[in-house]
């Protein structure tokens, strides 16, 4: 067979807990917060905390990437530096990265993965970080498939995108509207998520539109019914978005695409894994039941009305039926799904507002609230908690085993345990010892005790018993020398671990140029260091990041979300024209944020508006 193509199942974690659940419900690899740096400050781990992650993952050859994707001030730079070399010695296989001063500093031979913070949108974005020397590059969430298709056909660094998760309604790194009006800058780490916020929408005339909706909000993406056009497309690496979510929903989603994806796998011998082991569940995942906000492709195919969240940016969950008779303290639900005692339901009221409530006990269809709300028949029920499931993902839900062949054999001084993985690492250990003949066979006692593999990460599955004669072997000492053999597996299974090497000298490439002459604020350049990287690649005007010098006139946010189109009023694909006069405005309490729509771009703009 030709050479396959490793494909990655990415998991987000929190911390190490949920790093080493991603790993036995199936991750590949998974991304992590660097103690600080990371794009979700509230989501750093110990430099520590990450040596036990790397050691658990490594196991099973799956990776660690380390989140270090804001941009940071020159005076951190040094700290950085100091900071990935412990890293690199934790045994972290890439760094997530959206500063390029990072590439100018004296760090070891890790693997760079160029942030979606990046704005990775572009064959020539891309062709010049893979020429720079980054090993994989994370594309914006935008993209359509035939753009992500225009990329990996340009170029051979490996394709990293989101497919399941929540959606920055901007470009990622290209938001700075938290920034501007609070001092939280996404791209330092504290977005304040000013886009899940309820707004007014207003026109030039001060005429209202909508009233307190959450107009910049969208709805979560789920991509698992295009995994194989994503992978024809040239996608080597598929994310699920989420270092700040618990850990049930790390194993639920984790556990849900690493089904999706196997199935994949089975009939396209093309591509393989690109870590060892089989993953069995406790529980069958179901995405709906993990935080939600509703599910989207988000324009994989083609632009569509169904990205957005207005009613509510939080979790609706899985719908399980509708308001069927009221009565009493109780009603009837019209449904196919089982509700549980302890559920947790929710509703949209006439006003359009999310409700929830408490299932306090369920009598076949009959439920009876713990307060029971005000609900009209045929109003469409969710359930964002589902107390029974949650149940199972509390407990171990996932175990993940490496296959194993065991051969047993005798020699003139003893006997030797062998043990050849489904990698191909193998291990054989003599044990010189005495022997004597037994009475009645001892096949089948060789062969059950050697193949109690139990809370190791192995699993038989062949065990090969080859003697000479029909030796006595008692089972305490088949029990040590199994003991002894997978001892030594693991060892040998860490030495040969395929540890990356990043192309140093090719990030100081000045050959290499950049697709732009001129970087305005949109550059995110913060530091020195990387203002001399983009001039090294031949950049000759720099502006400072926004965070630098605070430009409130400028785009505060650029967003394929267009809310003329959503509105049905979009001249190039509607064809309708808006009853409303432009420019329109979102108020928010003391905020007004301006409206601009660039047709030719198929872009919204969203500027901060102080002529009030």
């Amino acid at each position: 067979m030709k050479h396959q193509k490793q494909i990655e199942l990415l998991a987000p974690a929190k911390d190490l807990v949920s790093g080493k659940e991603a790993i036995l419900h199936g991750a590949d690899a998974v991304y992590i917060g660097a103690p600080k740096f990371s794009a979700r400050a509230a989501a750093g781990n110990s430099v520590e905390d990450i040596r036990q992650l790397c050691a658990f993952a490594h196991i099973y050859d799956a990776r660690i990437y380390i989140a270090l994707n804001t941009i940071l001030k020159d005076e951190e730079l040094e700290e950085t530096e100091k900071l990935i070399g412990e890293l690199y010695r934790a045994g972290a296989d890439a760094l997530i990265v959206q500063d390029m001063g990072i590439a100018m500093l004296d760090i070891p031979p890790i693997p760079l993965h160029a942030s979606t913070q990046m704005d990775n949108r572009t064959v020539e974005k891309v062709q010049f970080l893979e020429e720079s020397g980054f090993d994989q590059v994370v594309l914006a969430r935008e993209l359509a498939l035939p753009q992500i298709r225009e990329i990996a056909e340009h170029t051979s660094v490996n394709l990293e995108v989101f497919v399941h998760g929540a959606l920055c309604v901007s470009y990622s790194g290209l938001c700075y509207l938290s920034a501007a009006l609070s001092g939280r800058s996404a791209n330092r780490g504290e977005c304040a998520q000013y886009c899940r916020l309820p707004y007014d929408l207003i026109d030039s005339n001060d005429t209202p539109i909508l009233f307190q909706k959450h107009l910049l909000s969208l709805k979560d993406m789920n991509r698992s019914a295009e995994l194989e056009a994503l992978l024809d497309a040239g996608v080597t690496s598929f994310k699920i978005e989420g270092r700040l979510k618990d850990v049930s929903y790390v194993k639920n989603i984790t556990a849900y695409y690493r089904k999706k994806l196997d199935a994949i796998l089975a009939h396209r011998p093309e591509y393989r894994r690109s870590s060892a082991g089989q993953s069995r569940y406790t529980f069958e995942p179901v995405p709906e039941k993990s935080f939600n906000r509703g599910f989207t492709s988000y324009w994989l195919d083609k632009r569509s009305k169904d990205i957005t969240s207005f009613d509510t940016p939080k979790s609706i969950g899985e719908a399980v039926g509708t308001v069927k008779e009221i009565k009493g303290n109780s009603f009837t639900v019209a449904g196919v799904k089982s509700l549980h005692n302890g559920d947790g339901l929710v509703f949209f009221n006439p006003k359009g507002e999310l409700e929830g409530f408490r299932v306090n006990r369920v009598e076949d269809n009959r439920v009876f609230p713990a307060d029971m709300p005000k609900i009209q028949p045929k109003t469409p029920l969710y359930r964002n908690m589902d107390q029974e499931f949650e149940k199972l993902l509390d407990k171990p839900s996932a175990t993940r085993k490496i296959a194993v062949d065991i051969a047993f054999a005798d020699y003139a001084l003893g006997f030797t345990l062998g043990m050849t993985d489904e990698t191909g690492a193998r291990v054989e250990i003599p044990f010189p010892c005495e022997k004597e003949e037994a009475r009645s066979d001892q096949r089948k006692n060789i062969e059950t005790q050697l193949a109690k593999l139990g809370n190791t990460p192995f699993e038989a599955r062949n065990v090969t018993v080859g003697l000479t004669k029909n030796w006595f072997i008692p089972s305490s000492v088949l029990n040590e020398m199994r003991r002894q053999v997978v001892d030594q597996l693991l060892m040998a299974r860490r030495m040969r671990y395929p540890a990356l090497s990043a192309r140093p000298a090719m990030r100081r490439n000045s050959a290499v140029t950049y697709p732009q002459t001129t970087l305005s604020y949109l550059g995110n350049i913060y530091n020195e260091k990387a203002a001399s990287y983009y001039k090294i690649h031949g950049v000759d005007k720099i502006e400072p990041a926004f965070e630098k010098e605070n430009k409130k006139e400028a785009p505060l946010m650029f967003t394929k979300h267009c809310l003329r189109y959503s509105l049905g009023w979009c001249p190039v694909w509607q064809k309708e024209a808006s009853p409303y006069q432009e420019p329109y405005f979102l108020v928010y309490k003391e905020n007004r944020l301006r409206l601009e729509f660039d047709c030719k771009a198929c872009e919204m703009k969203v500027f901060l508006d102080e002529s009030r």
